[in-house]
């Protein structure tokens, strides 16, 4: 697939087939995330892979936070936790957030070329305390996301999308 059309065609995936994504495929669409471009090479990303303990205790969790939310746990069979590692002073941590959720988006572009489906959640419970010890976020690390993996099982439509005027200023 060619990088213009993955991006345009790229969608938000809800409704997944029951197989996981292949180990090696996973591995395959990580590695690619380290070649996101961050300032000073830090790279701030960390991505955690759940397993079946890891997503038990996550929706433990969430049932606490809003009971009857850890059912969307179950919507993807591949779950990827997104972060940043987040050190220095305020504009190195700002770029190192930044950078961590293109590395994020790079993955999820990556899978979408693949054939995959996915969906990227923001979930603030990762940020709570509970949260951050059920995916065993480090103290410096800021969540960015959760990344639902795996086959799509239906197209999803395409959205309208505000013209190149609506947002871009050229300036003297």
């Amino acid at each position: 697939m060619e990088l213009e059309q993955a991006i345009r065609t790229r969608r938000t995936h809800k409704v997944f087939a029951s197989e996981p994504v292949e180990p090696v495929v996973l591995e395959q669409l990580l590695e690619l995330a380290r070649w996101a471009p961050n300032h000073h090479l830090t790279n701030p990303w960390r991505f955690r892979v759940l397993g079946p303990q890891s997503l038990k205790r996550l929706k433990t969790v969430a049932e606490a936070v809003k009971p009857g939310s850890a059912a969307k746990l179950d919507r993807a069979p591949t779950l990827v936790v997104a972060s940043a590692r987040l050190e220095g002073d305020a504009s190195q941590r700002s770029d190192d957030l930044l950078a961590g959720a293109v590395a994020a988006y790079v993955v999820l572009l990556a899978a979408h070329a693949r054939g995959l489906a996915g969906y990227w959640r923001t979930l603030a419970f990762l940020g709570s305390p509970a949260g951050r010890e059920a995916v065993e976020l480090g103290a410096a690390e800021t969540p960015i996301g959760l990344l639902h993996l795996g086959y799509p099982r239906q197209e999803q439509r395409v959205p309208e999308r505000a013209g190149v005027a609506e947002f871009v200023s050229y300036l003297a």
